[in-house]
């Protein structure tokens, strides 16, 4: 399992980079069960979020109600990370609008990340492929990376047999938090790894250049 230290955060001249790289904030609102979470130097706090259409109103207030029940301010974070989806498109839309306000209102850095590349991160450079499957309204829906989880294909819909026949011998990953959806002979082939989203990891993947900070905005499956 790839476990992510703040040693691998490294510059070329042996130099740490600022230990500001060690304070986030972290939302992802892509399914039913939301999260908020934080990372300051070492410690982290995290909260699930239950989702529904109501929540999307309240979600600066229960974003706040978290800084403050942990003691934290946003002065003490430097910068954002925000699940881009794909998923629940009131969740989505209604969470980047909120952290694009946050981090222009506390002049904090914003990344954005997407469902695909952050299920594979834990097997960076340990697979020469990895494709990422999720499932969306009954659809099936896949996306390839080489070693490095550089993007190979866009996302594009699949059906069951398909994965079963032509990506039986690839390497695949499902985000534990959409396994639920899947077909049981799905969860069962070789090759399959069902993985957790772990906050702390988009760390590593935007020191590797791989998460959004210029268009942020989120991502529909059509």
């Amino acid at each position: 399992m790839f476990i992510f230290t703040p040693k691998d955060l490294l510059i070329d001249n042996n130099s740490s980079i600022n230990t500001d790289i060690m304070s986030f904030f972290s939302i992802d609102c892509s399914t039913d069960l939301g999260s908020l979470f934080i990372k300051i130097k070492n410690n982290t706090f995290n909260k699930i979020l239950q989702s529904d259409k109501s929540n999307n109103d309240l979600l600066m207030k229960q974003i706040l109600d978290f800084f403050d029940e942990n003691n934290i301010k946003f002065d003490d974070i430097s910068k954002v990370y925000i699940n881009q989806g794909p998923g629940k498109f009131s969740g989505l839309r209604g969470s980047i609008a909120t952290v694009k306000g946050i981090t222009l209102s506390k002049n904090l850095s914003l990344f954005g990340c997407n469902t695909f590349l952050w299920s594979c991160v834990k097997f960076f450079n340990k697979k020469d492929s990895i494709c990422s499957i999720i499932k969306i309204r009954e659809k099936y829906f896949i996306k390839n990376f080489d070693k490095n989880l550089k993007s190979i294909t866009k996302p594009e819909e699949i059906s069951k047999n398909e994965i079963i026949k032509k990506y039986k011998n690839i390497f695949k990953v499902i985000p534990k938090s959409y396994s639920k959806y899947f077909d049981e002979e799905i969860l069962n082939i070789n090759n399959l790894s069902i993985v957790d989203l772990d906050h702390n990891e988009l760390e590593f993947l935007e020191f590797k250049g791989l998460l959004d900070k210029d268009l942020i905005k989120p991502l529909y499956l059509y």
